[in-house]
């Protein structure tokens, strides 16, 4: 695999996962480590860019009504700190396409990819997620077409056979094509890429 290729399955994984892509809904997330940036220092330039510009006046109007409101009490700056939190990452969600399911708690499972991406950017160092990410793609390919060598000998007198094979083809062949057309993209931030053929 050359590297182009690996770094382009690396952001597949990232982008294209919508369960991975839900780290932006966590409490523990980026969009609101920005937000609780922003109100910690008053500047909301410090979350602007976790939304789409035709929401930054929404942004910040809930961000000025969350520096009035928290200031009342500890409860009343619980509450409007959850409530910007809610607002930008609603907000962050649709710019993105994908509906707002609520805040998600911290510490959940992210699986293997997202804490290391996020861990090679703060290390300057994308050695470790490159070898995560070439061993997963190599694995999962090579077990496809394991199982398809394996059972392409069928009996063409047995159609359950014979079905088991077409399944595993076709398995096969969708993940192969799958992992090319999305090479051959480059706006991967995007869920509106063209249909995998069907075979």
């Amino acid at each position: 695999m050359n590297h182009k290729f690996l770094l382009t399955v690396i952001i597949v994984l990232l982008f294209f996962s919508k369960n991975n892509f839900a780290h932006c809904d966590g409490i523990d997330g980026p969009v609101v480590k920005a937000a609780i940036e922003a109100l910690e220092n008053k500047d909301v330039n410090l979350v602007l860019m976790w939304v789409k510009e035709e929401y930054e006046n929404e942004v910040r109007e809930a961000f000025e009504q969350t520096l009035k409101v928290r200031e009342f009490s500890p409860e009343a700056k619980e509450l409007a700190d959850k409530y910007f939190f809610e607002t930008v990452v609603r907000l962050h969600r649709s710019g993105e396409g994908e509906d707002y399911t609520g805040l998600k708690p911290a510490g959940r499972d992210l699986g293997p990819v997202i804490p290391l991406a996020d861990q090679a950017i703060e290390n300057g160092s994308i050695d470790e997620l490159v070898h995560l990410i070439i061993h997963s793609v190599e694995n999962k390919l090579k077990e496809n077409f394991e199982e398809v060598i394996h059972l392409k000998d069928y009996d063409r007198n047995d159609p359950e056979a014979g079905r088991k094979f077409a399944e595993a083809y076709v398995r096969f062949l969708h993940h192969a094509e799958k992992i090319y057309e999305l090479n051959q993209h480059s706006n991967l931030h995007s869920h509106n890429s063209k249909e995998n053929h069907k075979h």
